[in-house]
C-alpha cells in the first residue's frame, strides 16, 4: 500500500450546475473507458491515486482547479458515469460524500458479490476502506476531519482511495490518495508524494520517526488499565512549563493551560482485553480514536522517552496562485508542470478524432 498524495484546497460553497455535471458524467465515462481499454484497470487506479493526474482530470472535465469541490464532484461524476459499465470495464466505486461514505462497506460487499469475489477478498477490501479512513482521521492528526471517502477497486481486488477532510479553522480541505500496489504497512510511511499549501503542527504516528512511540503505545495498552489511568492522572499534574507537553497543548487546553489528557476507560479495557500485537491492530480496535492515540503518544514520551513525529507529512505545494495575486501570485514553474501533466493526460487517453487533436494543438500553442 502507498498513499500517493495529498492536496489542500480552499472550501467553496455551492455545487456544480446540472448542465455542467451532466457533461462531466459523459466525458468521465468516455475518457475512463478509453484509458481502461488501452491500459487496463490497474493503470486507471494508479492514475486516480496520483494527485497531479487527478487534478488534471478534474480540469479536463471542466471543474475549477482551485476548489475543494473538484474532489467530491469528480468522484461523484465517476461513480455516476461508471455504474452502468462497471462490470464491462472492471472498475467499481463505493462511497462518496457525507452520509454516502457510511455506505461504503455495504456497497463493496454488494459489488463484490456481483462479480463473485471471495468473502476473504471482500473483507480485505472493506478493511482497507476502514483503515485508510481511520489512519487519516486518527494516526495522522493534522486538523482535517474526513467528510468524503471514495473507494475504487477492480475484479482482482486491487484498490485505491480518494478521500477529503475539512479544517474548520483555515477553511481549507485536504485530499488524501491511497493505492494498494507496493503495499507495506498502514501505519508506517504510507506516503510517496504529498502535496498541499497549508501545513501546520501534525501528530504523525505513521512517520518512521514515530516507530518507537508506536511500539511503546502498544506496550502501554497491554498494561492494566487501572495502572494506565493512574499514569494519565500523574501527567495531568505536571507543570505547564514541561517541554514534553508543549506539542500536545495545541489540541486541547484546560483553564489552567494543561493539556486535557482524557480517555474512555471502557475503550482502554476493551483494548487491554484484545491485547493487540502491533500498532495496526491497536488502531483497528473500534473506539480507539484521536484522544486515545494522543494520550498513549504522550505517555510514551514521558515514561519511556519515545517521541512521536510532529512534522507535517506534506512535501510539495500544489496550487498555482491567481493572476490577481490571490491567494498568492502565480507560481510559473508549478503552472508549467500542470500544463505538462494535463497535456500528457490528454495524450495518454489517445483521443484520436480531429476535434480533440486540435484541442491538444491549441493547448500546445497556449503553453
Amino acid at each position: 500500500m502507498r498513499k500517493t498524495g495529498v492536496v489542500n484546497l480552499p472550501l467553496h460553497g455551492g455545487k456544480a450546475p446540472a448542465w455542467l455535471f451532466g457533461r462531466m458524467v459523459k466525458l468521465a465515462e468516455a475518457t475512463s473507458a478509453i484509458i481502461i481499454d488501452e491500459y487496463g484497470a490497474e493503470e486507471f487506479l494508479k492514475r486516480l491515486s496520483e494527485p497531479w493526474w487527478f487534478q488534471s482530470f478534474g480540469c479536463v472535465l471542466g471543474f475549477d482547479w482551485h476548489s475543494s469541490g473538484l474532489t467530491t464532484t469528480v468522484c461523484g461524476a465517476l461513480k455516476e458515469a461508471l455504474k452502468r459499465k462497471e462490470q464491462e470495464l472492471g472498475i467499481f466505486i463505493a462511497g462518496g460524500k457525507g452520509k454516502t461514505s457510511m455506505k461504503t462497506p455495504l456497497e463493496i460487499r454488494n459489488k463484490g458479490d456481483m462479480i463473485n469475489l471471495s468473502d476473504s477478498d471482500i473483507n480485505n477490501l472493506i478493511y482497507s476502506s476502514k483503515m485508510s479512513a481511520k489512519v487519516d482521521n486518527t494516526a495522522v492528526q493534522d486538523g482535517y476531519q474526513l467528510y468524503q471517502h471514495s473507494f475504487f477497486f477492480d475484479e482482482k481486488g486491487r484498490w485505491c482511495v480518494v478521500q477529503q477532510g475539512m479544517n474548520p479553522d483555515n477553511k481549507y480541505a485536504r485530499r488524501y490518495h491511497w493505492l494498494s500496489s507496493d503495499f507495506e504497512s498502514f501505519v508506517e510511511e504510507p506516503h510517496s508524494a504529498i502535496c498541499c499549501d497549508k501545513t501546520g503542527k501534525t501528530l504523525n504516528m505513521t512517520s518512521r520517526d514515530s516507530r518507537e512511540a508506536r511500539n511503546a503505545s502498544v506496550d502501554l495498552i497491554k498494561e492494566n488499565p487501572v495502572k494506565l489511568e493512574k499514569n494519565i492522572d500523574n501527567v495531568k499534574r505536571l507543570r505547564k512549563d514541561q517541554s514534553t507537553l508543549f506539542n500536545f497543548s495545541s489540541f486541547s487546553m484546560s483553564s489552567e493551560h494543561f493539556p486535557k489528557i482524557s480517555v474512555d476507560m471502557k475503550i482502554l479495557m476493551k483494548a487491554y482485553e484484545e491485547q493487540p500485537s502491533n500498532y495496526e491492530e491497536l488502531l483497528a480496535i473500534k473506539g480507539v480514536g484521536p484522544k486515545t492515540v494522543r494520550a498513549l503518544a504522550l505517555l510514551s514520551e514521558i515514561m519511556y522517552g519515545k517521541k512521536a513525529s510532529w512534522k507535517d507529512p506534506c512535501k510539495y505545494a500544489f496550487a498555482h496562485g491567481g493572476k490577481d495575486g490571490w491567494p498568492y501570485p502565480v507560481n510559473r514553474e508549478v503552472y508549467d508542470k500542470s500544463i505538462e501533466i494535463l497535456k500528457d493526460a490528454i495524450k495518454q487517453a489517445k483521443l484520436k478524432n480531429y476535434e480533440k487533436l486540435n484541442a491538444l494543438k491549441r493547448l500546445n500553442y497556449s503553453a
